[in-house]
């Protein structure tokens, strides 16, 4: 498996955990850690300017997503 399928199958299953779910991955649950730290590696490589020119766009979109299933305040 190349660096870019494994890349596309991490983007897949955090798209289709955020569809299914409707919610963002946690750090309290250990079966989603992995997620989280793709995440957060992946979004330290887009601020840093060092992520891959045709995955910046896709990216850009999961984190639009994760945004709609941000945590809400509940007492507001």
């Amino acid at each position: 498996m190349t660096q870019e399928e494994r890349w596309l199958t991490n983007y897949n299953e955090v798209m289709l955990f955020l569809k299914e779910n409707h919610r963002n991955p946690s750090k309290h649950r250990l079966e989603e850690h992995d997620m989280i730290n793709w995440l957060k590696a992946n979004r330290k490589a887009l601020n840093a300017g060092k992520m891959r020119p045709e995955r910046v766009g896709k990216f850009r979109i999961l984190l639009e997503t994760m945004e709609q299933y941000k945590r809400k305040n509940q007492y507001e």
